[in-house]
């Protein structure tokens, strides 16, 4: 999200400045009014493509969404118990075992404690609890459901998990393959090479191109080996520098839903967050234009977040959702058919969440079957390297066995 700088007067009438972070100027100044900072000038920070980076990106852990969860059910249990929410904050503070959670909510309890919302509360710490979480947290409290609203927020972090850890699992195999090769090919450049180098250069025969090429990478990685790792975490810190800027992120997000093999399964599986967000918000009774605005800020892709947000922008300038979302041009045919339905019905979350499971069962399969996949691009890549090698190495040994017999 961009940084906007303001200027501005706290309650005691000092001035005050800095900046903050959030995807529009209008959720800027909410954010600094629900701080006790009255806004006399916001404005944008960086221009958009300008590269960002910050250390604490680095070395600031994400907050599992395990431990969400886990929050979020205790929290439904107790609010529908009836126990004050002030005492039911404080009791899961003293039993957090997560740092970033405990101390988010040890000042989220001074908050209320000052008579602040839960809501504004959970706004201040946008580290720990996303524009999502802060939204359906103050819809439950505006309309007295907040039990419902964190039942909601628990289904919808659960799915995240889920999903995720098929992710992971899908991916375990091809991971240890790629793995594997790369410490293989570093034994044989550093211990083995080397010595048929040696063994070749005793008996003096002309090398064939396979047997040369091989001995050449192998002298190169031992003479090299440093500059090599340092040139990969360089272009590393590039890349990553990269894609901290606005342009960066988008090329790189619009690229993955474009990648050969798992472009498509991403693809499916933003779609299936987008309806579900999307749905999960009209539901809970947020207006439409900050549904689009939250299911953006939840997407887990930059390139799609801003057509959405074009999408908003459209929607509050007269346009009709189905319109908006044909022009968008990331909606599959599905999406598109659902939302004009449910546009003319007034179920647009109900056919919405349909679309979410759709999708959600598709990528369920997709991950099932991505390694089926992925097996015969390792297998040539894997054959591709033990041919080099055995024409390396054996090439030469057949020719010294032939001047040995002639």
């Amino acid at each position: 999200m961009p940084n906007y700088r303001y200027q501005g007067r706290n309650f005691e009438g000092d001035k005050v400045s800095g900046t903050v972070e959030a995807a529009t100027e209008e959720l800027a100044a909410e954010s600094l009014i629900s701080r006790g900072i009255i806004p006399t000038s916001v404005t944008q920070s960086s221009e958009a493509g300008e590269i960002r980076f910050s250390l604490s990106d680095w070395i600031t852990p994400a907050m599992p969404l395990e431990v969400l969860v886990i929050f979020c059910r205790q929290m439904y249990s107790l609010t529908k118990a009836g126990v004050p929410l002030l005492r039911a904050i404080k009791g899961l503070s003293a039993n957090a075992e997560n740092k970033q959670l405990k101390k988010a909510l040890d000042e989220v309890t001074m908050e209320l404690t000052n008579g602040r919302s839960l809501s504004a509360s959970m706004k201040m710490h946008a580290n720990v609890f996303s524009p999502l979480f802060v939204s359906m947290i103050a819809v439950g409290e505006n309309t007295g459901r907040l039990d419902e609203a964190l039942l909601q927020l628990s289904e919808y972090y659960e799915q995240e998990v889920e999903t995720r850890k098929r992710i992971k699992s899908a991916m375990r195999y091809p991971t240890f393959v790629i793995t594997f090769v790369v410490l293989a090919l570093f034994i044989l450049n550093v211990k083995v090479i080397p010595q048929f180098a040696s063994m070749f250069s005793r008996f003096g025969v002309d090398l064939p191109l396979p047997t040369r090429i091989l001995i050449g990478s192998s002298d190169f990685f031992v003479e090299y080996w440093v500059w090599m790792l340092a040139f990969i975490f360089a272009g590393l810190f590039a890349f990553r520098a990269w894609i901290s800027g606005s342009r960066g992120r988008e090329l790189w997000d619009k690229f993955r839903l474009r990648m050969p093999v798992v472009g498509g399964l991403v693809n499916r599986a933003q779609l299936a967050r987008f309806s579900r967000t999307f749905a999960l918000m009209l539901k809970a009774g947020v207006p439409l234009n900050q549904s689009i605005l939250l299911s953006a800020e939840s997407m887990d892709n930059k390139y799609l977040e801003l057509r959405l947000l074009e999408m908003k922008s459209a929607i509050e300038a007269g346009s009709t959702v189905s319109a908006t979302a044909i022009n968008s041009g990331i909606f599959t045919p599905l999406v598109i058919q659902m939302i004009s339905v449910g546009e003319e019905t007034g179920r647009i979350d109900e056919l919405l969440l349909e679309v979410a499971d759709f999708y959600e069962r598709e990528v369920d399969y997709d991950l099932k079957t991505l390694t089926a996949r992925i097996e015969p691009i390792l297998l040539i890549f894997v054959a591709g390297i033990v041919l080099v090698l055995a024409l390396g190495i054996f090439l030469p040994m057949w020719g010294m066995l032939d001047a040995i017999k002639g």
